[in-house]
């Protein structure tokens, strides 16, 4: 607690963080705190977990007058880490009673104009904000400072000419603080742009890679979904989270999760708003234990005591690979990440270790496991194009065992012109090969 002092922090802050029985700062809010309470614009290197919503949300807290203008602004790419922001700031000033308000799509603009005219700080994605801008139901002329948090993220979902429109509406004498997992070109040139001599900072990795353990199963395409059922049912875990590249292959792992008596839940963006708060609350409190979601949905989520994480399609950027595996083995605790490869994954796969040459990934042998059926509509299938039965005006579904269909014989030949591996089986065998044939040189 002591140290908490020592960097400035203002009393109301320190109550709470006195209540919440903190320690010691962690290394962000160390380097961080006494710059921005300094008033100079800073620009982070940090992950998600590391503690920095409570030293940005620190200078902003003690800065800030309840006085019913929006005096500071904090950006974020999703309506999850919106909220999630928002309940920290709102948590952080609670002694102070600050008025924290969340703007993010997906809900009624009207409630929240009604609390816009009352707010002192504001939590927004950039869409809505927009939005918001166009309505004339936003002030932002007494905005002092201005936060843009994972704001790689931003950058990656095509929101960077919003955030430069955002940033223009917001008065020139400000602080602006931005937080990234990484530090891009286009990054650079925003804050030459935007920002007044910012300070740089670059803070260590909040997972302790030692306690990391990494490893990957090479599997046939159609066993791949059999594997996962296994490995779920054999590994002793706390919390699991497990990532596919598609709403679509969500959907189908946690239905057929659910099939196999694993009680999963998802989050994606087509999902409602209400809906994924409640998903992350019932699986932030252990009332579900199987998370499976994209990297958009989960991006700066930070959810604790996650020991597994499943890749259960390897992510065709390499930077939301670290991003995924960074969400176990944090703080001392102990982690692993397992990735699910078949074919279709060889090449994504590759680029991980091309890009990220620093992590270990180990082969595992395959372990015997029984094949499952799976439930499938011909919609859900990845890759395909479906018919509807025109006579009757329903969708079909099947059963089948894992990826491949037993259904009449014009379904066996669909499935021939469309197997989930997308190309014959002789290529299926000579890319394997190679992939695995380049591994063992490495």
């Amino acid at each position: 607690m002591e140290k908490f002092k020592e960097l400035g922090l203002d009393e109301h802050v320190l109550r709470v963080i006195s209540n919440k029985k903190f320690e010691k700062p962690s290394e962000i809010q160390k380097k961080t705190i006494p710059i921005i309470l300094e008033g100079k614009d800073l620009i982070a290197g940090s992950e998600t977990g590391s503690g920095k919503t409570l030293a940005f949300g620190a200078g902003i807290i003690k800065n800030t007058k309840k006085d019913r203008k929006i005096n500071a602004l904090i950006l974020t790419p999703t309506r999850e880490l919106c909220e999630q922001v928002a309940r920290s700031i709102e948590e952080f000033s609670y002694y102070k009673g600050l008025e924290v308000v969340a703007v993010y799509g997906g809900v009624s603009m009207n409630n929240q104009i009604k609390k816009l005219t009352m707010a002192d700080i504001v939590v927004a994605t950039p869409g809505r904000l927009l939005d918001h801008l166009r309505n004339n139901s936003i002030d932002l002329d007494n905005v002092k400072f201005l936060v843009l948090d994972e704001a790689d993220r931003m950058w990656d979902m095509g929101f960077k000419e919003d955030v430069s429109k955002i940033v223009e509406a917001c008065p020139k004498d400000r602080q602006t603080l931005l937080f990234s997992a990484t530090i891009s070109r286009e990054l650079s040139e925003f804050s030459r742009k935007h920002m007044k001599s910012p300070i740089e900072i670059q803070a260590s990795s909040y997972v302790d890679a030692s306690k990391l353990k990494q490893i990957y199963y090479d599997v046939k395409d159609s066993e791949k979904f059999s594997l996962l059922i296994y490995l779920l049912k054999n590994e002793k875990a706390h919390l699991i989270m497990i990532f596919c590249n598609t709403r679509r292959n969500v959907d189908f792992v946690v239905k057929n999760l659910k099939e196999q008596g694993i009680n999963a839940q998802a989050i994606h963006g087509g999902m409602s708003q209400e809906k994924r708060n409640t998903t992350l609350k019932r699986f932030d409190n252990s009332k579900v234990n199987v998370l499976v979601a994209t990297d958009v949905a989960a991006r700066g989520l930070d959810i604790k005591g996650v020991s597994h994480i499943y890749n259960y399609d390897i992510p065709m950027d390499a930077r939301d690979y670290v991003h995924r595996i960074g969400r176990t083995a944090r703080a001392g605790a102990e982690g692993i990440a397992i990735n699910l490869l078949a074919s279709r994954d060889y090449d994504n796969f590759s680029s991980v270790q091309k890009n990220n040459r620093e992590l270990k990934i180990k082969n595992e042998m395959t372990p015997r496991f029984d094949k499952v059926f799976v439930k499938i509509n011909r919609e859900e299938r990845q890759g395909r194009s479906f018919r509807r039965d025109n006579r009757q005006g329903n969708k079909r579904s099947y059963q089948r065992k894992d990826n491949r269909n037993s259904y009449n014989s014009r379904g066996r030949n669909d499935e021939r012109k469309n197997r989930e591996d997308n190309f014959p089986r002789h290529g299926f065998n000579a890319k394997r090969k190679r992939f695995i044939n380049k591994f063992k040189k490495n």
